[in-house]
């Protein structure tokens, strides 16, 4: 195959003459340096003279800097310039390997080899080399006979599954808006490629069937399963514009044969706050947005959505769109995949009704009677239009947010809500009601993946989480979303390296022990053991009278000082909010906001609600819809 043809070929090698003008750079290993620098990094420079332990060092630009050796880092020859695997560097030290990956950057190469690993850097725009031509060019191929790609490391994962007979998993971190959801997308589609090719008189990868064969397969649901989870568990943050707000683990199941068999997706930590608050900057999920996108032109009116966008609380508190994203061209996206998918007319139109109905909910209005800790409504239209999307009674509605029932000893009695009670119960009603529907919407994809006739002997899975996050506010999802990654990262070290050097000494290998630095178990633990901040928050939320500033203060009190991990906070910057404390992760020091940690922890519902809650679900479960 004549790869150098192919329009995606320059974004993954560079051509031979390309090659001999990087490697004809001049180069001395003895002089040639790299020199910290605060805005770049590091900086080449050659080192003039040496006395002692310091250096005088020639920057370019007649400027010279004297520097102590310890400070330098050696540079590599020039054949290593862009290499394609790091790993086989003369000089591994941090400037190199970052100087290798700018460089190679530069030249929109953003795949690069680490060893076992596959680093990509977000070109933040579509490169050409994902097509079908370049899909094929992987298939089959060991990993040293092309570019680094992650189609290589995929197809790697694949023929292991299939000579060694065993299961493979394929982990995907990063920070929030490194692009580890759309690489998932694209690992996704390959297998689903992949694993059609096995099949006799298969349509081949990017072809298109005749009209009167065109048919849905398993593989193109398999791929459709992206468009609707992003939509309602995708939003807007102000580092990412279409940031994964769940986690999920996408194990694609294959026969013996290499066939696609099935596939299933378990989802964790999706944001349910992100429904009734969003931080500047940022969107709900785009499913909200969409549905006042006139895709389907009597969609609004079927969903008593009569206002603008911006007028509804939920989600209105920041931004409304996203530049260079077309909210009805995404919808129509939606729609397709939900009906490739298999959910019904019914099933569809349900799941818009929900959404709609929290939109109502956010607009409801209450007031506090006077010398009464009891709420009442203020004007009723946005209740009667939340009611009818979810197809109770107003009266019944009302009355199970005002005047819920609890049990008191052996009897059940409604107890009066003021109008704090009662915004609490909204926000946890809309919260609970979009992460059941949510849940339902895995459950089905998984149904409809779940096919049966092809025997399920191995699979391939993939993870795919909310990226590490260090925002201007962080808040208890940062917490959750942070511990996850440095869990991962710790699971990441130990068996990439612990575990490695370990088998080295059990072979009788000759090496010496390398502490890499790399153990997080500090910041684990500050976390998550006994006394940690989980424990000290789960005991606050049942102590009386306790607050969010009693937490922060018990936290301080225990860990300030005493854990090398905890810190007080710098003082606030520029957008930054103020903080409670901070804490050093392995991707950089967060400074934590401790506000609503006890009501978020707490997540109550009122039994009332929950019952009503229940009862809209019996309901759907009877028309086989949500349950």
């Amino acid at each position: 195959m004549d790869y150098e043809n192919d329009p995606g070929w320059p974004f993954l090698r560079r051509t031979r003459e390309q090659m001999v003008e990087d490697h004809s750079k001049p180069y001395d290993m003895k002089t040639y340096v790299w020199v910290p620098d605060e805005e770049e990094g590091y900086l080449q420079g050659v080192i003039k003279t040496t006395k002692g332990d310091e250096c005088v060092v020639a920057m370019g630009a007649g400027v010279e800097k004297t520097l102590k050796k310890d400070n330098l880092q050696e540079m590599n020859p020039p054949k290593f310039e862009k290499t394609e695997d790091m790993s086989n560097l003369t000089f591994l030290n941090d400037a190199s390997v970052l100087h290798n990956l700018r460089a190679r950057y530069g030249c929109m190469l953003i795949y690069t080899y680490s060893g076992l690993f596959c680093v990509v850097i977000n070109p933040y725009k579509r490169l050409p080399i994902y097509t079908d031509s370049v899909a094929r060019m992987f298939m089959g191929k060991r990993r040293t006979e092309m570019p680094p790609h992650l189609f290589a490391v995929s197809d790697e994962a694949y023929r292991n599954m299939l000579q060694n007979g065993e299961n493979q998993s394929m982990l995907i971190t990063g920070e929030s808006g490194a692009g580890k959801t759309e690489n998932t997308k694209k690992v996704i589609a390959y297998f689903a490629a992949v694993g059609a090719s096995q099949q006799e008189g298969h349509t081949r990868i990017g072809e298109e069937a005749k009209p009167k064969e065109k048919k849905v397969t398993l593989e193109d649901q398999i791929v459709q399963t992206n468009p609707v989870l992003e939509a309602f568990g995708n939003a807007k943050t102000v580092r990412n514009n279409n940031s994964s707000r769940f986690g999920k683990f996408i194990r694609i199941h294959f026969s013996k044969k290499g066939k696609v068999a099935s596939c299933d997706i378990e989802h964790y930590l999706l944001e349910k706050s992100r429904v009734i608050r969003q931080a500047p900057g940022e969107r709900c999920y785009h499913i909200f947005y969409q549905l006042f996108s006139g895709f389907l032109p009597n969609l609004k009116k079927d969903l008593l959505l009569d206002k603008d966008v911006k007028d509804y609380w939920f989600v209105a508190q920041a931004e409304t769109s996203i530049e260079g994203v077309n909210d009805k061209e995404e919808h129509g996206l939606t729609d397709e995949a939900f009906h490739i998918l298999r959910f019904s007319d019914k099933e569809i139109s349900e799941c818009y009704r929900l959404v709609s109905a929290m939109m109502h909910m956010g607009n409801m209005k209450f007031k506090q009677r006077p010398r009464e800790e009891q709420a009442e409504p203020d004007g009723t239209d946005e209740a009667e239009k939340a009611a009818k999307m979810y197809g109770v009674n107003v009266d019944e509605f009302l009355k199970a947010l005002l005047r819920p029932r609890v049990k008191v000893g052996s009897e059940w009695v409604n107890k009066g809500q003021n109008l704090e009670q009662v915004n609490w119960a909204i926000g946890a009603m809309a919260k609970g009601l979009y992460a059941r529907m949510f849940g339902w919407i895995v459950k089905k994809c998984n149904v409809t993946l779940d096919q049966q006739g092809t025997p399920r002997d191995h699979f391939i899975g993939v993870l795919d989480i909310a990226g590490f996050e260090i925002f201007d506010f962080n808040s208890f999802e940062q917490l959750w979303i942070n511990f996850v990654n440095e869990r991962l990262q710790q699971f990441f070290n130990h068996h990439m390296f612990v575990l490695e050097q370990e088998e080295y000494q059990r072979e009788g290998i000759q090496w010496t022990f390398i502490d890499f630095g790399l153990d997080l178990a500090a910041c684990i633990e500050l976390i998550e053991k006994p006394m940690g901040i989980i424990a000290m928050l789960d005991e606050e939320c049942i102590v009386p009278k306790a607050s969010d500033a009693t937490l922060a203060q018990k936290l301080i009190e225990q860990h300030l000082g005493k854990h090398p991990n905890f810190e007080k906070p710098k003082p606030p910057k520029g957008k930054q909010a103020e903080a409670h404390f901070a804490m050093k992760h392995y991707a950089g020091t967060v400074r934590y906001n401790v506000t609503n940690w006890l009501e978020k922890n707490k997540d109550p519902v009122n039994d009332t609600a929950s019952r009503y809650i229940l009862l809209l679900y019996y309901n759907r479960t009877n028309n086989n819809t949500i349950q």
